[in-house]
């Protein structure tokens, strides 16, 4: 087991931004209230709206930087800008727009500061907390995904669209990320399953958003993932999923010798 991670400072929460005006503030003063909390890293994703003003109003609390992307790219391309400047020792991503909780990250990321976990994934069906019943045929796609996904990693999640995770920052850090939109949920999955490295899953609750309400994930976003799946489960060794391996990862503990019993 890799040495407890002194809690107090040693977050990186990464939010990425495209038109979240009405809820941005809220997330990011809720996060800020943490004592874990090291540092909150913005990205506005090329917001039309007001997010730009709440950026700049933000950027002068302490611990808060904000990154303005030129365009918007996606939540890919908003994560990889937010992770490539994180300093934390654990980096979480945290959605802008208030479908999870951010009194729930200490429990996300307790796992990894107890050094038994490299990864852990908040699910929003692991353990049921408080959910709001939304799309019935988001919950069969999510899980259609996930079944598939765990077939190719042979890792048995229960939710691999969480919008929860968090992750060592020497394995992110590193991470090779290529994928677009919400790609990036398949591809860290099949990553850090080529890494060998000890993951968790925790239970969250989940404040689902309707699309009028702002949702922005829909069926292409869903095609795209099966490709991803396929593409970094089969088409993607280890040694190309990062630019240096890590070497901070929890080691798994050694499988007992079976003793034989004389006939």
């Amino acid at each position: 087991m890799e040495p407890v991670i002194e809690s107090a400072g040693c977050l990186s929460v990464v939010i990425p931004a495209y038109n979240e005006e009405s809820t941005l503030e809220n997330v990011v003063h809720e996060v800020l209230t943490l004592p874990q909390v090291l540092e909150v890293i913005v990205v506005d994703d090329g917001s039309s709206d007001g997010t730009p003003a709440v950026c700049e109003r933000l950027a002068r609390l302490p611990k808060v930087r904000t990154i303005r992307m030129p365009r918007n790219g996606g939540k890919c391309a908003a994560l990889k800008a937010g992770f490539a400047v994180s300093t934390g020792e654990i980096v979480i991503v945290q959605d802008a727009d208030m479908e999870y909780d951010p009194a729930e990250i200490p429990e996300v990321i307790q796992p990894i500061v107890e050094g038994h976990a490299d990864v852990v994934y908040g699910s929003r069906f692991l353990v049921r907390r408080a959910a709001r019943v939304l799309y019935f045929y988001h919950y069969l796609a999510n899980k259609g995904l996930t079944l598939l996904s765990n077939l190719l990693t042979n890792v048995n999640f229960t939710d691999v669209e969480t919008g929860y995770k968090a992750f060592r920052g020497s394995i992110i850090r590193n991470m090779v990320i290529v994928s677009e939109g919400f790609g990036i949920e398949i591809e860290v999955t099949a990553k850090i399953a080529k890494l060998g490295c000890a993951i968790y899953e925790v239970p969250i609750s989940y404040h689902g958003r309707t699309y009028e309400q702002g949702k922005k994930i829909g069926l292409s976003d869903g095609v795209a993932a099966l490709w991803y799946i396929v593409r970094f489960n089969l088409f993607c060794d280890l040694k190309s999923s990062f630019v240096r391996l890590p070497t901070d990862i929890v080691k798994p503990a050694p499988v007992p010798a079976r003793r034989s019993v004389g006939m």
